[in-house]
């Protein structure tokens, strides 16, 4: 069990990750401490200067020019999150909202937003029980914050909404009187604090991302095993080629390609079949792969920034309280469809080298990888499957942040939609897992059913570490269990494990 401290703005992807499983506990920082309580206090002070002040003694949106009674401030904050509650759709994963309530924590806790202790308190302790908020994952435009999920992940603390706990789903009431707390009394800008923001976006942001960059590795090792299977040409992984074209993306997947088909006899197998030139799936793989790297880094870049800035409204600050836009999520949202852009194209290309292999009129190897072709089918469905999925990410992959419809009655007149481009980027991992794990199938089938080779040291691994989950095919049989132990591979690490233990890390 971890314990991570949050309040310090330098929380790293793995950190981020780790806050999305179970078994970890939270705690505050001193120094975040003192920045909390320093906070609240000019929000006391100007409160009782009588200071107009956005979200605080106002309503909210095109109401922000509507005066609230100081008596009825506290009302005014629980009213936002009953009123704004309104989400729909599917839960999020618990994984999702336990990361996306750490963050909520995690922002207030920097010490600019002006909210009590207690009500972080509340919210650790909550955190901490493992008691975690269930989010529906639709109602967000990403602008204001991702207003509705967010209120349905603030309701239990003050004993509205559910919580997932203990595989069950209970009333946020239920989790607070097994807490042996009250419900949390919000004062002024409490309610506010807690739904203006880019948690939910960030939260799935960083998980995709975390997965992306593993289907960045696999991507590269599923490549060089149909490079061995179809006996390919290993001259286009030439340093020489790369420093004449120095992007940072691709010569990491042309250094990857080199290290998991060293030792390989493929390459003087290569010379004496008489194949001047491999597809683009094989030969270009370095510049594909790497322009996906290089997207993926970047999202990398945003959503860590991202997790460890503020992002409420109005922002406090020594000697001023200051109504801005941090919570506009443009920036995640921009990412995320760079992200799925990046994800959809490692799909498309496998799935390309998947037909190079199962296509007799290419491969040289028995159509369809079957044992007794005509008889069986084997791999020919599964071509299938991956041209469905890759087609699938073509339309998720669509832009989301282009869009923009005005809300609240045109006062908040642009927004990011960013939500709805990290679900679509979550979408398309999930999609592009299974596409690799299709090429992974084909590729030691490929092996197993051509010239006997000397593989690659980092294909030797691969293809071992494949082939303790999912036999070779020997004759047709109920395939679905061997794609779904073929996706496993791919997203547990397992795979590339036991890759980079034999030839050492694979760059992203």
């Amino acid at each position: 069990m971890a314990r991570i401290l949050l309040g310090e703005p330098d929380l790293p992807l793995t950190t981020l990750v780790e806050l999305s499983r179970s078994k970890n506990r939270v705690a505050l920082t001193e120094r975040s401490k003192k920045g909390v309580d320093r906070c609240r206090a000019i929000v006391d002070r100007a409160v009782r200067r009588g200071e107009t002040m956005y979200g605080i003694n106002t309503g909210f949106g095109k109401l922000a020019g509507v005066r609230i009674a100081d008596e009825q401030l506290g009302q005014l904050q629980q009213n936002l999150l009953l009123s704004h509650a309104t989400g729909v759709g599917e839960p999020l994963t618990l994984e999702q909202s336990r990361l996306a309530f750490a963050l909520r924590i995690h922002n207030l806790a920097l010490g600019s937003s002006g909210v009590r202790r207690a009500l972080i308190d509340q919210a650790l302790a909550l955190w901490n029980a493992d008691m975690i908020p269930v989010i529906p994952s639709q109602g967000s435009v990403g602008a204001s914050g991702d207003l509705a999920p967010l209120s349905h992940m603030a309701l239990p603390l003050i004993g509205f909404g559910e919580v997932h706990h203990s595989g069950r789903v209970i009333s946020g009431a239920a989790a607070l009187r097994k807490l042996g707390r009250a419900p949390l009394e919000l004062a002024e800008k409490e309610g506010l604090a807690l739904i203006n923001g880019t948690q939910i976006m960030t939260a799935i942001g960083c998980l995709v991302v975390d997965e992306a960059m593993q289907l960045c590795r696999v991507a590269d090792i599923a490549c060089a095993m149909t490079v061995e299977a179809l006996r390919g040409s290993l001259r286009p992984f030439d340093p020489r080629v790369h420093e004449a074209r120095p992007h940072e993306g691709q010569m990491a997947t042309a250094s990857n390609m080199r290290a998991l088909l060293g030792d390989s006899g493929v390459d003087e197998s290569q010379r004496a079949c008489g194949r001047v030139q491999d597809a683009y799936s094989l030969r270009c793989s370095p510049q594909v792969h790497g322009a996906a790297k290089d997207g993926v880094r970047y999202g990398l870049d945003v959503v860590v920034t991202e997790a460890n800035s503020v992002t409420d409204n109005p922002l406090v600050f020594r000697g001023d309280v200051i109504s801005a836009g941090n919570f506009h999520g443009q920036p995640v949202s921009q990412a995320m469809d760079f992200v799925k852009i990046a994800v959809s194209t490692l799909a498309n290309i496998s799935e390309r080298r998947v037909e190079q292999l199962v296509n007799p009129d290419i491969s040289g190897l028995p159509p369809f990888l079957a044992k007794d072709p005509g008889l069986e089918s084997g791999f020919m469905i599964p071509q299938v499957v991956a041209a469905s999925l890759a087609s699938e990410n073509k339309t998720l992959a669509h832009p989301a942040s282009v869009d923009t419809v005005p809300t609240s009655a045109n006062r908040e007149d642009h927004v990011s939609m960013g939500v709805t481009a990290a679900r679509h980027a979550d979408r398309v991992a999930a999609n592009t897992a299974k596409v690799l794990g299709i090429e992974l199938l084909c590729g030691a089938q490929g092996i197993d059913l051509g010239p006997k080779i000397k593989p690659g040291a980092g294909v030797a691994a691969a293809y071992r570490a494949l082939r303790r989950r999912v036999p070779t095919l020997d004759g047709d049989r109920f395939l679905a269990p061997d794609l779904a132990a073929a996706e496993r591979a791919v997203r547990d690490g397992k795979l590339v494990a036991s890759v980079e233990k034999k030839v050492g890390p694979l760059a992203v």
